[in-house]
This record gives C-alpha cells, structure tokens and sequence, in this order.
C-alpha cells in the first residue's frame, strides 16, 4: 500500500501510519514521554552550560521547555529531552548522531577523512561546521602583509544545512544517522525522514515550513540557532548566492532528506550597500569596535555583529581579539576584498 503525500508516493509501512496518526492527533514524536525512565537521565549541568550565554536554567524550565513531563505523578524525560541532553541517549536512540566524511572526486567510492560525533546536537553542529572547514579551503588572497584564506563552502549555509537537518529528522526512524559528506565540487547533508505531511521541495523556496519536532525546534530557538521558522532555507540560499555559488538543491530520497550545496564559483561575491558601508569604514586600517562600527552605518550592536559574522565568514573582514566575548576586539579590512 502507498500512500500520496505531498509530491511524493510513500509505502504505507507501520512507520509511516504511525507518523500519520501523531500528526492527525497534532503531535510530534519528540514531544512524547519515556515513562521508563526519571529524569535523572538528562545532564542538566550539559542543558545549562548551552543555556549560559542567554539565560540561567533552573531545573523547573526543563518541564517548561517540555524536556521533561509529568506521567502518574513522575517527572520523566521526553523523547526530546533524551536526544538534547541524555545522559545514554544512543542506548534509546542509536541514529542520534552526526557522520561526516570528506571523499576524493564526485563519488564515495575513495574516502580521504571520516568523523563521528556522538556530542550533544547543540555542540554537535559545531564539531560538524568544523571538520567542513577542515576540508573546505580552495583558495588564498595574498597581500603585502597577510595571506587571507578563503572558504570554499560559507560556514552561515552549512550551519543552516546542519541545523534544519538536526531539527527535522524522524527519529523514530532507525537504521542511519544524520549524514555529512563533502565531495570536490559539492557537501551534501542528509537527514533521516522526508519532508513533514503537508510541505513539499516547492514549498521550501518560499519560506513555508512545518515543524517536525517542536520541542527541538523550540530549544533550538531559545539557544539563538534558529531566528525566526521558515526562513533557514531562504537565508542558505540567499549566503550561497553572495558567495557567488549556485543554490542549494532540495531533494527527497528514499526515506531520506537530502541539501546539496554546490561549491564551484559562478560569479563575484556580492555585498550589498550595509555591507560596503562597514567595508568602507575599516579601510583605514586602524580597526573599529562593534559600536563604532555599529555607529557608522546607524544599526544596532546585535545587528551589526550579524553583518560582520558574515563578513568574516566570506573571508572579507578579520576579527582580532582574545575571544569571542572580548570586548576590546576589533574588526579590520582583509586585504583583497572589495572595497
């Protein structure tokens, strides 16, 4: 038995019923409870260490957050709450993991590099972001006193890739993780999972989205990785755009969720007039603070730190300091770029 949904025809298997009668009852799989097990089981000091820079967590948030439910009268985890913070979350959820690889040419056949991250997903999209940067280099602008590197893939569309694939994936499924492969001229991201009853690859382009784990989804929004739904997809192809790359490429495959993003130029990097103006005011080279920045092009901090995390990502701007939180740090002009 198949079933239509969306643009695709799925084999009716007890998977997918199940999934179908979760989202006719308007629930999500990760926001059911583990009744097995207490709540214990979550690394609180893990769920605030990644709360820290925006809020102290109390333990009574976790129930606000839905990491954990009442169930006869026991506060237990629910299936959110083991992915984000479980002490042994792979026992109960053995996909919950991120596998990257970096392959020579166009195909798997000859692997270069491997990587499995078994960290929290809030950290994991880190290591992950990393090991692409690793490997994604392909090219330098030398100049008189510096050699400014290049990346060949821009760190804000991987980041957006990775999320929405940790965001989005069916967990209920079982077989593979979440996977990462970087070939020569390409990343691809997939995901367990097609795309949420309801949405199609057509959608994506215009910013409709559909939450398929809510209390991820939420989490990840308190945490900053998620400004506002339905826009990740639009802001990824929007960075690879400026980086003169072609867009990404949306695909649903076997059970699978796949993001291609291609990584041959073809065309100049694009800035726009904000982002020249903060190019301008750096030429003198004397370095400027975020709020003399800020100042210059008449935005607020917050935003002109966004501006300028996404000048440095496209190699255009170097930022100097101790830390990230450093507030003696300053932003300069890498030489070579546009001005």
């Amino acid at each position: 038995m198949y079933v239509r949904v969306g643009s695709t025809n799925r084999r009716g298997d007890a998977e997918l019923i199940e999934e179908l009668r979760r989202f006719s009852r308007g629930e999500g799989f990760d926001e059911q409870l583990l009744p097995g097990l207490g709540s214990e089981v979550l690394d609180f000091r893990a769920a605030s260490e990644s709360f820290a820079p925006f809020r102290a967590l109390r333990r009574r948030d976790l129930e606000t957050l839905r990491l954990v439910g009442d169930h006869q009268g026991k506060t237990v985890p629910s299936v959110a709450g083991m992915i984000l913070f479980g002490r042994d979350r792979e026992r109960h959820f053995p996909d919950a993991w991120i596998q990257a690889g970096r392959f020579a040419g166009s195909d798997k056949s000859r692997i270069q590099d491997r990587i499995e991250i078994h960290s929290f997903p809030v950290q994991a999209v880190e290591d992950a972001i990393a090991f692409v940067q690793k490997h994604s280099w392909h090219g330098a602008t030398i100049g008189a006193v510096r050699r400014i590197d290049r990346w060949s893939l821009p760190p804000e569309a991987v980041r957006e890739a990775l999320i929405n694939a940790v965001v989005h994936t069916d967990y209920s499924q079982r077989g593979a993780p979440i996977r990462l492969s970087i070939f020569d001229h390409r990343l691809e991201i997939e995901n367990p999972g097609l795309l949420p009853f309801g949405l199609t690859v057509e959608d994506l382009p215009h910013g409709v989205s559909r939450l398929r784990n809510r209390v991820i989804g939420r989490v990840f929004q308190a945490l900053g990785l998620i400004e506002q739904w339905g826009s990740g997809i639009q802001r990824m192809t929007a960075v690879c755009r400026d980086a003169g790359l072609l867009p990404p490429i949306f695909e649903e495959i076997a059970t699978r969720f796949r993001v291609t993003i291609p990584t041959l130029l073809v065309g100049p990097m694009v800035v726009d007039a904000t982002e020249q103006a903060i190019l301008s005011s750096l030429k003198e080279g004397q370095g400027l603070a975020t709020r003399e920045v800020a100042a210059i092009i008449g935005l607020s901090a917050r935003a002109t730190r966004k501006r300028l995390a996404r000048l440095i990502d496209r190699g255009l701007v170097l930022e100097i300091g101790t830390s990230a939180k450093d507030p003696q740090r300053k932003y300069f002009l890498a030489e070579g770029g546009p001005l």
